[in-house]
């Protein structure tokens, strides 16, 4: 068989890869012959970027990789953003790539789409960044990627093939199998010492990261019975359930609960970078911890990052939570709901102005849409939700504030979302500024019929930016855009949509939103706004 068809084929068989995302071009036709007769569902977006946002959801919803085929220079570039931000959220992403054949690397004769370092221009943005020379080594490479998937802090992975190496043949090895592959486990002793600190200490926190998605019951069981009050990153939401008594959600950049922060003796941070865009959001470098830190993550830099560390631990995030529970045998009695209520009634989340115009949009939401996975954007609602939506469980809750911040994210990563978890609805929130950056996917959507809810807030141009420039004395200037007409773009792709302004009306729009088609619900936000004020 060719190197192309044994790709497709190891993915297929010994990685369970099912969906893929790309664009066919003229680097990659070889490439698209290995897929035919495969059961792998080839999804075509419309740019690039949108293949890796939407390799992002399937990633972030599913817990598998996402996969995409990428042509030579132009396209690697165009993905390059959303490789950005799956790396700063630790999203596992397979982006495979054509390049120039291996007698032409580097010379720079000006051959098409030709880079001087195609390979060097990628590695900034992933774990890490392969050229294949030899056809028989594409065994060792998938292996190692899938290893950095299962078994260290995950990212994306570029793995480049020259194209003359396409319809070269390759040898399948004999009697391999994909490795079965376990996650690190942190030291015993250490994990002892931890929980000894924990069992000690009078006022206990725990702070809960992405790295903890895929053991909710875990770590729901070692919160109770620590009986501590919780924070989650935005990654992490829904880890303990909806409105659980010991969550405060991810408000760590709000006054209450830096002062929980401050005060508390012992805290436990698991699977989380401590970073700024859930903990300092403000940008004041406010969020300050005084207590012994007990910090676990799979990645050991981590340990030394942000905060200053007292006892650190490597391991998988889940392996640790059950092996501390373990030293936790009883339920203690801290006080810990208490302290949770006394932080979320001085919140005040739901009276807070700046979130007063979203509260009937997510409570609308959750009445429609219960068991929703919620997509964002840079945008003014997402930027409420992170504070005010609290899910059933992992993995129903993302979006581009964190980490990278890029903008254009939330349609082409709800996109995949869905395809990856079709059984459940799946919702959008963008705005109108940032929707511009991917607009075009909308026709993915379509084509596939994916049906997704796009919720998008219009409150003509970039309100945030506005908002920021106003605080900073700075002169308005590339905010106040024009957007196009969202009702006729929508039927030009053939895709349903209704203009809201009111919580009703938002209601009525989701109880008649189609079966099997997207469905694009634009909120008039000046006047949503004046519907609230009476």
């Amino acid at each position: 068989m060719t190197c192309a068809e044994l790709l497709i084929r190891l993915l297929h068989e010994h990685y369970h890869v099912d969906t893929v995302f790309g664009i066919p071009g003229v680097h990659t036709v070889a490439l698209y012959r290995g897929l035919e007769g495969q059961a792998i569902r080839h999804v075509t977006p419309r740019h690039e970027q949108g293949a890796g946002f939407m390799a992002d959801g399937y990633a972030r919803a599913s817990g598998k990789p996402g996969v995409c085929l990428i042509i030579t220079g132009p396209g690697m570039t165009n993905i390059a953003t959303a490789m950005g931000q799956a790396l700063a959220d630790s999203v596992p992403m397979l982006v495979i790539s054509s390049v120039n054949r291996r007698d032409t690397l580097g010379r720079g004769q000006g051959r098409l789409h030709e880079l001087p370092s195609q390979q060097q221009t990628l590695a900034g943005v992933s774990r890490f960044s392969h050229t294949l020379l030899d056809p028989d080594a594409l065994p060792e490479v998938l292996a190692r990627a899938f290893a950095v998937f299962s078994s260290a802090r995950p990212g994306p992975v570029h793995i480049e093939i020259p194209i003359d190496l396409f319809d070269a043949p390759a040898t399948p090895p004999a009697f391999w199998r994909a490795p079965v592959l376990y996650r690190p486990a942190p030291d015993p002793d250490g994990i002892a010492k931890a929980a000894s600190w924990l069992r000690e200490a009078e006022r206990p926190l725990v702070l809960l990261g992405g790295g903890c998605v895929d053991a909710p019951a875990m770590a729901r069981a070692l919160v109770e019975r620590l009986d501590a009050p919780c924070a989650t990153t935005i990654n992490a939401k829904g880890l303990l359930g909806r409105d659980h008594p010991l969550d405060i959600g991810a408000n760590t950049s709000l006054p209450a609960v830096r002062q929980l922060a401050r005060e508390a003796d012992v805290i436990l941070a698991v699977g989380t970078e401590l970073g700024e865009t859930d903990y300092d959001v403000v940008f004041d470098d406010g969020f300050v911890l005084e207590g012994q830190l007990i910090r676990i993550d799979i990645d050991p830099e981590q340990l030394a990052r942000n905060q200053m560390t007292a006892l650190g631990l490597v391991g998988d995030a889940g392996r640790a939570l059950a092996m501390l529970l373990e030293h936790v045998p009883e339920a203690l009695s801290r006080d810990g709901s208490q302290r949770s209520r006394a932080v979320r009634e001085a919140l005040a989340l739901e009276s807070d102005p700046a979130f007063l115009p979203f509260v009937p949009l997510y409570a609308t939401l959750a009445d429609d849409l219960p068991d929703a996975i919620l997509v964002g954007d840079s945008t003014a609602p997402v930027y409420a939700g992170n504070h005010l939506v609290s899910q059933p469980a992992p993995r129903r809750y993302f979006n581009a504030s964190t980490g990278y911040g890029t903008l254009g994210y939330g349609l082409p990563a709800a996109l995949g979302a869905q395809l990856a978890r079709p059984e459940l609805p799946t919702v959008a929130l963008v705005g109108d500024g940032g929707v511009m950056f991917t607009l075009s996917e909308l026709a993915t959507a379509v084509e596939e019929r994916l049906p997704v809810v796009i919720v998008l807030w219009h409150n003509a141009g970039y309100e945030e930016i506005r908002r920021y420039m106003d605080a900073h004395g700075v002169a308005r200037l590339g905010v106040d855009i024009q957007a196009p007409d969202f009702q006729q773009i929508a039927a030009g792709f053939g895709c349903a949509s209704r203009r809201v302004a009111t919580p009703a009306e938002l209601a009525g729009a989701l109880a008649s939103r189609p079966d099997a088609a997207p469905y694009l619900i634009e909120i008039d936000a000046a006047a949503w706004q004046a519907s609230l004020d009476g």
